[in-house]
């Protein structure tokens, strides 16, 4: 393990022990519903993270779906479940264990923390609507973060020297582009069936302020 790759998993399981020890226990308990969203959509993304594709180890690419999952969990319960994910595809061989503070924090932490920050401005900032929360919420950040997390993964394998440029460029940055409008449409579309069909699933989303315009 490199001290980058130390480093990462140091900062990772900190946040997590912090997260985790602040989050209303009780609360979740005792709420059925939360538990099930919860556990559900850990499962979902366990098994999404699975599927990818790629010819170098680390250098693969697979849909991320955390805009929708920070927008329907809230912050704290999102990272929880990004980490377990995470968690359980390296348990399956599919991410190694000297990587999983890297993958923390650059495929859970940030792009969760980005899609939040993102959801913020535009509650604050911009007025309230279906549109601006489906499109300002969850299409836009869902490929902003997809762009984010890939740029960074892949500064940080050239920063720590597992691969040199133009193989990180050819065979991963490369593809950025093409995934954009998947992500973001995958993010999209989740919100708007969860908003339509199961509002009140959706942590983020209240009709008072998006439907009333209050």
């Amino acid at each position: 393990m490199t001290s980058l790759q130390t480093f990462a998993l140091i900062l990772f399981t900190g946040l997590m022990i912090v997260i985790i020890r602040n989050l209303s226990w009780q609360a979740l308990l005792k709420d059925k519903r939360q538990q099930h969203v919860l556990f559900g959509y850990t499962a979902l993304l366990f098994f999404l993270w699975i599927f990818r594709a790629g010819i170098y180890q680390g250098l693969d690419v697979h849909f991320l779906w955390l805009s929708a999952l920070t927008l329907t969990l809230g912050f704290r319960k999102a990272l929880i479940a990004g980490a377990v994910a995470l968690t359980g595809i390296t348990l399956t061989g599919t991410e190694q264990w000297h990587m999983i503070g890297v993958n923390g924090l650059l495929g859970v932490v940030i792009p969760v923390c980005v899609s939040y920050v993102i959801f913020m401005t535009a509650f604050h900032k911009i007025p309230r609507n279906l549109f601006v929360y489906i499109f300002a919420c969850a299409f836009f950040p869902g490929a902003i973060v997809i762009a984010l997390k890939m740029g960074l993964l892949g500064g940080y394998y050239l920063a720590d020297g597992l691969y040199d440029w133009q193989t990180v460029r050819d065979n991963y940055l490369i593809l950025i582009p093409l995934l954009l409008f998947p992500e973001g449409l995958l993010n999209g579309m989740t919100m708007t069936l969860l908003i339509v069909y199961k509002p009140e699933l959706v942590y983020t989303f209240h009709d008072k302020f998006y439907i009333d315009g209050k």
